[in-house]
C-alpha cells in the first residue's frame, strides 16, 4: 500500500475515533496559547493549565509580561519546571511582541520561530489553531505514529514535518496531529502498541513495533 492511501486512511480511521480532538492546553487567544505552549516544554498539559489562570490574570497581555519582574513570573510557573529559562523567555517574548509586533502575535513560522524558545512545534500550533493555517505539529506522538505507519523514517521533527506536509490533507493536517496525540497516548503508546484494539490495524505496518 502506498504512503498516500496509508495516510488517507489514518487520518480516516483517527477522525472516526476522535470526532472532537482539539488542543489539551486552556487558551482565550493566541497569546495565551503561544505562553502555555512554551510552559509545557517538558511538562505535563494537564499541569500547565494549573499554573496559566493566575499567571494570565497577572499578565493578561503581551505588554504587561514585557513589564514583569522576572522574579514573579518564576514564582507563578515554578512548577512547570526549568522555570528561570520559561520565565526569562516569557519576558522576552512580551517585549518582541510589544516592542516589533504591536502586541499581537505574528501569524507565520517564520515570525513565530523568531520569539525566543519557540519552535517550529509551538509555531506550528499557533498557526494552526489560532490563524486556521495548515500544520503539522510534531508532537512525539505524532512521530511514533508516522514511523509505525511507514510514512516516515525518522524521528528528527523537521524531517517528519517536511515528509507529512507532502502526505497529509492540508486542511486536516493540523486536526490530525492533535488526533494522533490522544492515540498515542491511548493505543500506540510508546511502551506497547495495543495493536489488537487498534483500528488501524489492517493496513498499518507495524514498523519498528515488537
Amino acid at each position: 500500500m502506498r504512503k498516500k492511501e496509508i495516510t488517507e486512511r489514518a487520518v480516516a480511521g483517527l477522525e472516526k475515533l476522535y470526532p472532537d480532538a482539539v488542543c489539551s492546553l486552556t487558551y482565550t487567544d493566541a497569546y495565551q496559547l503561544l505562553i502555555a505552549t512554551r510552559l509545557s516544554a517538558q511538562c505535563t498539559d494537564k499541569r500547565v493549565n494549573m499554573v496559566t489562570p493566575a499567571l494570565f490574570a497577572e499578565f493578561p497581555t503581551p505588554e504587561t509580561l514585557a513589564a514583569a519582574d522576572i522574579k514573579r513570573v518564576e514564582e507563578l510557573i515554578k512548577t512547570c519546571g526549568l522555570y528561570k529559562t520559561k520565565a526569562k523567555d516569557l519576558c522576552s517574548i512580551g517585549k518582541m511582541l510589544t516592542e516589533q509586533y504591536g502586541g499581537k502575535v505574528p501569524d507565520t513560522i517564520e515570525e513565530l520561530t523568531r520569539l525566543p524558545g519557540i519552535g517550529r512545534k509551538t509555531a506550528n500550533l499557533v498557526c494552526g489553531d489560532i490563524f486556521g493555517k495548515p500544520a503539522v505539529v510534531t508532537d512525539t506522538h505524532f512521530i511514533r505514529l508516522c514511523n509505525r505507519l511507514g510514512l516516515v523514517n525518522t524521528t528528527v521533527p523537521l524531517k517528519v514535518e517536511t515528509e507529512m506536509r507532502k502526505l497529509l490533507p492540508p486542511e486536516k493536517s493540523n486536526a490530525f496531529c492533535h488526533r494522533a496525540v490522544l492515540f498515542g497516548r491511548d493505543i500506540c503508546t510508546a511502551r506497547k502498541a495495543h495493536c489488537e484494539i487498534c483500528p488501524l490495524e489492517g493496513f498499518c505496518p507495524k514498523k519498528g513495533v515488537k
